[in-house]
């Protein structure tokens, strides 16, 4: 018992640190560790250890990077993107826009995606425009954020949520897709009234964004297997089943290497999340998780303010997907199950949008701007912190 609370905390406390000092261990790193060390400690068994795997997770995330490793290297979101800038004739639409673009495929494809796709778009807009890059960005990564909470697919702790919850994808969709929804209209207002001095302007601006390079067949075709894809989900076939069967079609193709779609997949990322399972479920063997379900009585857990706070905190601390792991064997003992899974899900997602450090999603947007501009911790919470605040109040109030 001992040595599995010690390992998990050891593991936690390199995920929130991002690193071990003086070592070169990752993230990923410490949970391969970490699950090591469960085995090596005789705390799991092989069996249990292959037992602790959450396949479904597996399934579906790895089927969703092929769709949209398809998606991205035809060009589909360049050229969706490239159509609303061009579209924008005052910075206000135009913030609007990219809050709009980010939201929503971030909804469906993954929020990281969006932001590997829009950020240097965005940089170059901005830059021909001689207008401050920060609020466009900001928008880029807190949009998101915001938009993936609506589904499933829209992130990968949704992933792990809809696996454990079996909860189906148009329930979900139904009671998160209007929070979504309410956040974004949250961020243009926020990143409007911080930023007051770049929108106050009403002189027209002339954006002319070149068309990137198309791969038109495999555009069509993906765009008609995600279509095909996102329609299943919603007529409750089994999500990973379809996620894995429709990246399985997209590989069938006679001019794209396969090892550039190979090269567009987060391969650390799925075994990170080998690792975390592991890693919890050896915690699952020890009195832990009565311990903190007798707390969290005290503290009314089962009400949507409490858990969206700790969830919040957590969530900031060592990362949503590892906080989201947390309460797995925690929220099967709440009364009213559903309504615990979603405000998890709706919690840890939002609370992403505090500081910089908060998502996967910030630190992409951050990293690559950062030749062109420098996006500090403070400038990034001026509109993180009210931002979230507020879409957390609003989700807790819509979900009760």
């Amino acid at each position: 018992m001992t040595a599995a609370i010690l390992i998990f905390l050891a593991t936690y406390l390199v995920l929130a640190v991002g690193r071990i000092p003086g070592l070169r261990v990752d993230r990923t790193g410490a949970t391969i560790i970490g699950a090591s060390l469960m085995l090596a400690f005789n705390v799991l068994t092989v069996e249990e250890a292959w037992a602790a795997i959450n396949y479904d997770t597996i399934v579906l995330l790895f089927g969703m990077m092929i769709v949209v490793a398809n998606l991205r290297l035809s060009g589909f979101f360049a050229v969706v993107s490239t159509w609303v800038v061009r579209h924008a004739h005052r910075p206000l639409p135009l913030l609007a826009g990219i809050v709009v673009v980010s939201g929503v495929f971030s909804a469906f494809f993954v929020n990281d995606t969006m932001c590997l796709v829009l950020t240097p778009l965005v940089v170059e807009i901005t830059s021909r425009l001689r207008r401050n890059p920060v609020p466009y960005l900001l928008a880029v990564a807190m949009a998101a954020n915001i938009g993936s909470v609506a589904t499933i697919t829209g992130n990968p702790q949704n992933m792990l949520i809809g696996s454990f919850s079996h909860i189906s994808y148009g329930a979900f969709a139904a009671a998160l897709a209007p929070i979504a929804a309410v956040g974004l209209a949250l961020t243009v207002v926020v990143i409007a009234v911080v930023y007051r001095g770049e929108f106050r302007t009403e002189s027209p601006i002339e954006v002319d964004a070149d068309l990137p390079r198309i791969h038109w067949a495999l555009l069509w075709k993906s765009v008609a297997v995600s279509l095909a894809m996102i329609a299943c989900f919603f007529a409750g076939w089994p999500v990973p089943k379809v996620a894995v069967i429709a990246g399985g079609l997209l590989l069938i193709t006679r001019r794209v290497k396969p090892e550039r779609v190979y090269r567009e997949i987060d391969w650390s990322l799925l075994v990170m999340f080998v690792g975390l399972f592991i890693v919890i479920a050896g915690l699952e063997k020890t009195s832990v998780p009565g311990g903190l379900f007798a707390a969290a009585s005290r503290f009314h857990m089962e009400r949507a303010g409490p858990m969206t706070a700790f969830t919040a905190i957590l969530s900031n601390l060592v990362s949503n997907v590892p906080a989201v792991l947390v309460f797995r064997s925690f929220v099967p003992h709440l009364p009213d199950q559903t309504r615990a899974w979603l405000t998890l899900a709706m919690s840890s997602t939002l609370a992403g949008n505090l500081t910089v450090l908060g998502s996967v999603a910030n630190l992409i947007v951050v990293q690559k701007a950062r030749r062109e501009v420098e996006i500090s911790f403070t400038e990034y919470a001026k509109a993180g912190v009210p931002l979230t605040l507020l879409t957390l109040a609003a989700g807790v109030w819509m979900l009760t």
